[in-house]
């Protein structure tokens, strides 16, 4: 489907409309770099504890976003992302962890799942994909972080085999690919076109292109797309957003930003 899902309900966070008009107390959507207190090159509305802007800057961020959503900040759960495909699926229990600092973040993760509501599922990006799971029969919602690491290592589809193993059927789960890196905007060298190639079937509709010797563009929104294909999901199960983290200003980009730069969040939670 070509509609943009993510339409603006502040200048600090957009939401997936289709969800949120279908799923009155889903909560789902991802934040911009506006309408925060950090200082540059941080500017404003960063949401990382990790990349070195000052932890009172990143939680009074964090508590505006939270009173916005109306899910608190000991709801929230959020990973120590190592581009991997490590899936966890948090409960009660660990609500609050990493919100509030990194240290006490979900290890080694880079996948969350879960059943219950009351939980808000939080990862960080500045440019890798996002991807947003929704069972529209049992409920479950699932978010992962997808650069080219993870997406190689099929964390999406690994995705789906994690629903199908607490009861999800392939045809009720719906995934939206968020805002991130586009095909003009990523180049990648020949190493990670090798891995990319490993995962694709159809050798006839390839997600990069050649651009000059040893450099490729690659479209990683459109890998993701086609490895969740691959594990059974139809395409129109699949929305894709057509922002690019790099060319749109309002999102942080490592790429465009030279490393120094802050880090919007996903999110997705069920209010009680």
């Amino acid at each position: 489907m070509s509609k943009e899902p993510f339409v603006v309900k502040t200048d600090a966070f957009y939401t997936i409309s289709k969800w949120a008009k279908e799923n009155p107390k889903l909560v789902a959507g991802i934040t911009t770099k506006r309408g925060g207190i950090s200082a540059k090159p941080y500017d404003s509305f960063n949401m990382g504890f990790h990349v070195g802007d000052k932890d009172t800057s990143v939680n009074l961020n964090r508590q505006s976003l939270a009173s916005v959503l109306n899910m608190p900040l000991e709801k929230w759960v959020a990973a120590e992302q190592t581009h991997g495909n490590n899936i966890y699926s948090p409960n009660s229990e660990d609500a609050g962890k990493g919100s509030g600092n990194y240290y006490s973040s979900i290890k080694d993760t880079d996948g969350f799942l879960t059943g219950e509501s009351n939980i808000l599922l939080t990862m960080c990006y500045a440019d890798c994909v996002p991807l947003y799971f929704l069972d529209r029969a049992t409920g479950t919602i699932g978010l992962a972080h997808a650069g080219w690491k993870g997406t190689v290592l099929e964390i999406g589809p690994k995705m789906v085999g994690e629903f199908i193993a607490k009861g999800s059927t392939v045809s009720s789960i719906e995934v939206v690919i968020g805002p991130s890196i586009c095909k003009d905007c990523y180049t990648v060298d020949d190493y990670v076109i090798d891995k990319v190639k490993k995962t694709l079937e159809d050798e006839n509709n390839l997600p990069y292109n050649l651009k000059e010797e040893g450099q490729y563009n690659l479209d990683l929104k459109k890998l993701n797309q086609q490895l969740l294909i691959q594990s059974g999901l139809h395409s129109e199960q699949i929305l894709t957003s057509s922002f690019c983290s790099s060319c749109h200003e309002e999102f942080f980009s490592y790429r465009r930003d030279g490393g120094e730069t802050g880090r919007i969040m996903s999110f997705i939670g069920w209010k009680e």
